[in-house]
């Protein structure tokens, strides 16, 4: 066997809670482990990264993992987390979105025919002939209504104004029957997933003991938050998506590049590959230097290049340093591409006939917002620490005109180091 994968993950911070005996199998022998990925969306976001980096652990540390997309659990929804019945997908959407999202998993697991080589299945294919009175003969039966409730996520909806739905109260059994189908046919022992999925997962575990006689086993991740208190992955925009026409390579390496301290701390242990010793030594050059923030930039180069390759990470440097590194460039170097697509910068509307004839300067900057009055754009200007579109304001007396825009609609604004278009 190649590396210990509990221990590899328990010094990542990867782990929630794992079942007794999860070690000791893996350590006896190479071990099938599976991972659903819920096909709502036509593409996985940064909130499945942590369970796509489970899966490539786990096949790295010699085991096999299997990747299941939930065609059938998509069609019900999974009450987990959820404080409302969520509306139900088409299953033309499902299809498609299955397609997608088997597409993304392909780049990050070896599919190859090794003993361990991933495989990708569609719990739709064992559920699409399987007739509700035999589910409920040979599912149903085996578990009791009083063990179903016992659960946290049927327990919190129930408890909840909206309550809970036949069909989602259901999901566990079907879930369960996943994990019990997988044991059978693939030799499959051990899921994995988020620590919301715990109850779900140890359904499934208990539907083999009781229906095969056998023994399966479990853990979780813990699910991520912000130190800020905000929800991971999530900016104004919405989700961070592994897909580039959704989400830009620049945005995505942006994200990263602009986590917080604790955030990088954290996220560089559970979002690449690198070494115990590699990320402590940049632990403690950040803690030693954290103006360079090159816990950072490593963060957001590695899993940048992990999930968009080279041309990716090399389209988002070069954004990168077009934008803010290289502030000696024209501003008129800009695409138009490169001043849309700017993550986490201040982003202003204005009325463009105000420019028109021209608008001075201050009375510019506080309409805009961009400084709470005008005394205090006056006195940054004054300051030298304003410039258009990379150029330093000479003085109030500047107007803003039309000939200023780049591609006839944009300016660049820069307060100080930070970077604001309109």
């Amino acid at each position: 066997m190649k590396k210990n994968f509990v221990n590899e993950l328990t010094w990542r911070g990867m782990i929630h809670q794992v079942m007794p005996g999860t070690e000791e199998q893996l350590q006896k022998e190479v071990t099938t482990g599976y991972i659903g990925f819920d096909p709502t969306a036509d593409s996985l976001h940064i909130g499945n990264l942590v369970q796509i980096m489970s899966l490539v652990h786990f096949q790295r540390c010699g085991h096999k993992p299997i990747a299941l997309v939930g065609g059938a659990t998509g069609m019900v929804g999974d009450p987990s987390g959820k404080s409302a019945e969520r509306n139900l997908l088409s299953e033309d959407l499902l299809r498609h979105n299955q397609s997608c999202v088997k597409k993304q998993l392909e780049k990050f697991l070896d599919f190859s025919g090794q003993i361990n080589g991933a495989e990708m299945v569609n719990n739709y294919d064992w559920f699409k002939d399987f007739n509700f009175l035999d589910f409920i003969r040979e599912v149903g039966k085996h578990i009791s209504v009083n063990y179903m409730m016992a659960k946290d996520s049927v327990k919190k909806r129930i408890e909840g104004e909206t309550g809970i739905s036949f069909t989602e109260f259901t999901y566990q059994l079907i879930q369960g029957y996943d994990f019990y189908w997988l044991y059978k046919h693939h030799n499959c022992k051990l899921q994995m997933g988020g620590s919301d999925q715990w109850g779900n997962i140890t359904t499934g575990t208990e539907l083999i003991r009781r229906k095969a006689g056998g023994e399966a086993f479990a853990f979780t991740c813990p699910l991520l938050t912000k130190s800020d208190g905000g929800k991971f992955g999530k900016t104004e925009k919405g989700n961070i998506w592994l897909d580039a026409e959704k989400t830009s390579p620049y945005q995505f390496y942006q994200f990263w590049l602009n986590a917080a301290d604790e955030d990088a701390k954290k996220w560089i242990r559970i979002f690449t590959f690198l070494a115990k010793e590699e990320i402590e030594s940049l632990i403690k050059q950040q803690d030693e230097n954290a103006a360079a923030r090159s816990l950072q930039k490593t963060l957001a180069k590695e899993i940048t290049l992990f999930v968009h390759g080279d041309d990716g990470l090399k389209q988002a440097l070069e954004t990168t340093e077009k934008l803010f590194s290289n502030q000696t460039a024209p501003a008129e170097s800009l695409s138009e591409q490169d001043l849309q697509s700017m993550e986490g910068v201040v982003k202003i509307d204005y009325d463009l006939s105000k420019v028109s004839p021209g608008v001075d300067i201050i009375s510019f900057l506080a309409e805009t917002n961009i400084f709470p009055s005008r005394g205090e754009a006056r006195k940054m200007i004054q300051n030298g620490g304003i410039s258009i579109n990379r150029k330093k304001i000479p003085g109030q007396d500047f107007s803003i005109t039309t000939d200023l825009l780049l591609h006839k609609k944009y300016l660049l604004v820069q307060k100080g180091k930070k970077i604001i278009t309109w």
